[in-house]
Formats: structure tokens, sequence, C-alpha cells
């Protein structure tokens, strides 16, 4: 049995873009275990449906495996932040809070430099929707391909053993159109899927581009956030490998926050600046 102070939350500051940082004491689940963590940064803007099934999710993941999830809430206006902090077992759940919401690419920067403040070089930060459609199960097989030698996995949806036949037509169009523009038009091993929003990254890389590009790690604020990323990170010459995606939209909650036509001017306007963008001056 658990004392009033052990289920206690604990909360902290982080600073900039007003962030509030919860973190969620409950009783450990790690006794045995081996390697690295695996910090779950999940980027949410009214997912108070959805949260709730994926954390109990996670929560069968860290039954096995060492997981801390940082739940950024992007100025959701419904319970996400209540049901988020309210946790699940004994889930290590922490809430990154953006007052007002401030788009996707600062969500996701926010999880990025929250989880890196916390993790050490041997650890992993993993990247997923919190709407319920990736599957948590997969953070194992992102676990292996780090411990392997990849610097950054992907749950990709495009090779063997991959599936979005769940996803609306709009949206796989999109995400294959998107796939074949940066597959011909960039120089990027190891990668079929780049818009996939569940990948693995190796916590020492995540901390190397950092340390180069700072705040300006990711500028983009939409979808696009996730290929910039990926193409910021190449300059580390990162070993990229994929594992297959069976993409569960049938799980999600609530309408689809991508825009079809502003996403598709992101991407180019992304490819193009990217074109024009000199490589860093020094070898990351």
């Amino acid at each position: 049995m658990t004392t009033p102070d052990e289920d206690n939350h604990t909360r902290g500051t982080v600073a900039r873009e007003d962030t509030t940082l919860a973190t969620l004491s409950e009783p450990d689940l790690t006794a045995g275990r081996t390697g690295g963590r695996a910090h779950v940064v999940l980027p949410a803007f009214n997912e108070e449906a959805s949260l709730p099934p994926l954390l109990r999710r996670l929560a069968d993941v860290a039954r096995t495996e060492q997981v801390t999830v940082w739940v950024v809430d992007d100025g959701s206006a419904d319970a996400t932040v209540a049901v988020a902090e309210a946790g699940y077992g004994g889930l290590d759940v922490r809430v990154v809070r953006h007052l007002v919401n401030l788009g996707l690419g600062r969500a996701v920067q926010s999880g990025l430099r929250a989880a890196l403040d916390d993790a050490s070089p041997d650890d992993i930060v993993v990247v997923m929707d919190a709407d319920d459609t990736h599957d948590p199960a997969l953070i194992r097989a992102l676990q292996a391909e780090i411990t392997a030698g990849a610097d950054v996995a992907i749950c990709s949806r495009f090779v063997p053993g991959g599936d979005d036949r769940t996803a609306p037509f709009g949206r796989r169009l999109l995400s294959r159109g998107a796939a074949q523009l940066f597959h011909r038009a960039l120089d990027v091993d190891g990668v079929r899927d780049f818009t996939s929003g569940y990948r693995a990254y190796r916590a020492s890389l995540l901390a190397r581009a950092s340390a180069h590009w700072g705040e300006r790690l990711i500028e983009e604020q939409g979808f696009a956030c996730m290929v910039e990323l990926l193409l910021k990170l190449r300059h580390c010459r990162p070993v990229i490998t994929e594992v297959p995606l069976a993409l569960r939209y049938d799980r999600k909650q609530g309408p689809s926050k991508l825009k079809l036509r502003r996403t598709v001017v992101q991407y180019v306007k992304l490819l193009a600046r990217d074109r024009l963008s000199p490589a860093p001056y020094r070898k990351l």
C-alpha cells in the first residue's frame, strides 16, 4: 500500500514557452530490467479520449522495458492534462504544458528538450502520435534496432509488413506522394517512410544535433516538422533503419488535425529550403 506522499504528483517548471513539467510518482516496475530507458514523447492536442487506452498500452510495455512518457499538452481545451496527470498504474508519466496551442513542431521540440534533459547517452527518445493509432509494442522493436547499431529507427508503413489501409484515402495519398518526392529529391539512405510520426532516436544523436541547431532544431510548426528533423539529423551521418508499422487509424478518436493542402505546401517549402540551405560548417 502506498502512502499519500507516494501518490502525490511532483511538479517542476520547464523554462521557455511557459511550459510546466509534472512528474507522476508511482510504484517502481523496473526491477530486473536491463538496457537504456525509452523516453516516449507524445505531442497532444485535445486527446482526452485517446490517452487512456494509449497509456494502458504503454504501461504494458513498461512491464518489460524501462519507459518514461512525456505528454506534451499543446494548449488543449479539453481534459488532456487531467488525463495525463492521472497516469496509468505504475507508468512514469510526465507532463509538459504549452499554455496556448503552438503547433506540432513546437510540441515535438518541447518534448525532445525535456526528454534530453533527463536522458542518459544510452537511452532512446521515441516520438509517437498521442491519438492511439501507433502500437506501443513496437517500442521493443525500435529499442532492438538502436541496440543493434542504428541511430534512428522508423516505424514504416512502406516496408514489407507495413500497412496504412485504415487511414483515409487523402491521407494515404499524401503520405505515399511525399515518400516518393523525398526519396527522389533527397539523399537519405535507409528511409522509405519520410513522414512517419513514429520513430526512435539514439539520445546521444539528438544531443549532438541539438547542440548545433539549438532552438532551430525544429522550425516547422506543422506535420512537416518530422521530415525537417530527419533532414537535419542526416548531417550527423546516422545509421537509419525501418521496422514495419501497421497503422491503426480505426482506433482514432475525433477528426484528423492534418490539413492536406497546408501540409503539401509545407513539404514543398521545406524541400526548397533544404536545397538552398548550406550544410553545417563543421562535422557534427
